[in-house]
């Protein structure tokens, strides 16, 4: 597990277990860990460097937010996203995400909409150097970000959670041959048709972001089918 034995978590007691947890999200999301898989909290622990109570504080969070389950006396397996959970959470991101995105377009100050380009070149960026933790890291924080502008924190809150759910298996594949810079650089269009108030454009670009994200599930999911 490559990523894992890379992170640095030399962090304060209290922040121990938020760090294990998000890495773990990490590595779930670019199919480091994978799904039907079992895995312990004290081999999990020596990836990490640390003991094994954080790890499974850590799990158990997951657990409740659907991403593992409990094996007893054995560990966590990773949970396994079918095709119809994977439609049904874009078909909830495109419910909220759309209207929000053109009523952000129209009300949000340009000063705000300007401080996410940083965050859309991030994107792009991790993108084109297979920085695949960066890319997903930089996406989940422009889409939360640009969200929040709408003022509404249960919204942000709902979204960031189907995000956790509908996360990407296989994307090592997608990444290699090109197929994650598209849907990177999607979100700069999608800034640049905010920042000239194109409420509707907006909200069409959002629709085919989400589309497109859609296909690239379905695509990690047929590589992970294949690799196995």
């Amino acid at each position: 597990m490559g990523h894992l034995k890379h992170r640095d978590l030399n962090a304060s007691r209290e922040r121990l277990r938020d760090q294990v947890a998000h890495a773990l999200r990490a590595a779930l999301i670019s199919g480091e860990l994978r799904p039907g898989v079992v895995y312990s909290a004290p081999a999990l622990a020596e990836d990490f460097g640390i003991s094994a109570t954080p790890v499974r504080e850590a799990m158990l969070d997951l657990a409740r937010e659907g991403l593992v389950e409990p094996v007893r006396n054995k560990g966590f397996r990773v949970t396994e996203v079918d095709e119809r959970d994977l439609d049904q959470y874009t078909e909830i991101r495109a419910l909220i995400e759309i209207p929000v995105v053109g009523r952000v377009a129209r009300t949000a100050a340009r000063e705000d909409l300007e401080a996410l380009r940083p965050v859309a070149e991030a994107i792009v960026r991790a993108a084109r150097d297979h920085d695949l933790i960066g890319y997903l890291e930089a996406d989940r924080q422009f889409h939360l970000t640009l969200l929040g502008l709408a003022g509404n924190e249960r919204l942000v809150e709902t979204v960031g959670e189907l995000r956790k759910r509908s996360r990407l298996y296989g994307l090592t594949a997608l990444d290699e041959r090109g197929e994650l810079i598209p849907s990177a650089e999607e979100h700069l269009e999608l800034l640049d048709l905010m920042l000239a108030g194109d409420a509707k454009g907006a909200e069409r670009c959002m629709k085919r972001h989400l589309g497109h994200v859609r296909s690239l599930w379905a695509k990690s999911e047929r590589a992970a089918e294949t690799a196995g």
